[in-house]
């Protein structure tokens, strides 16, 4: 991937970075990927996980928001999550 110097970055770290997980309803979803979550950002607080299940209940999409503290720490955020089994899509 492109290293983009943090003049032309978009994102100014540190900042607060809302990611949102769809994929198949699970018992363990939100407490699983809560872990991925944490391992990257040890600060981060799993009461504010906003979770929405599909119309009939046969999906869940979960937002992790993140203190984000640099590219690299969202970029290893966003393959954890996308390489889970129980992850459909991230956004």
């Amino acid at each position: 991937m492109k290293e983009i110097p943090p003049e032309e970055s978009l994102i100014e770290y540190p900042c607060d970075f809302p990611i949102k997980v769809m994929g198949k309803s699970h018992p363990e979803f939100a407490q699983t990927l809560t872990m991925v979550v944490q391992q990257h950002d040890p600060g981060f607080d799993p009461a504010t996980v906003e979770m929405r299940a599909s119309k009939a209940g046969n999906y869940l999409s979960v937002t992790f928001t993140v203190r984000a503290t640099s590219r690299e720490q969202l970029d290893a955020i966003y393959r954890a999550l996308h390489g889970h089994p129980l992850v459909s899509v991230v956004l």
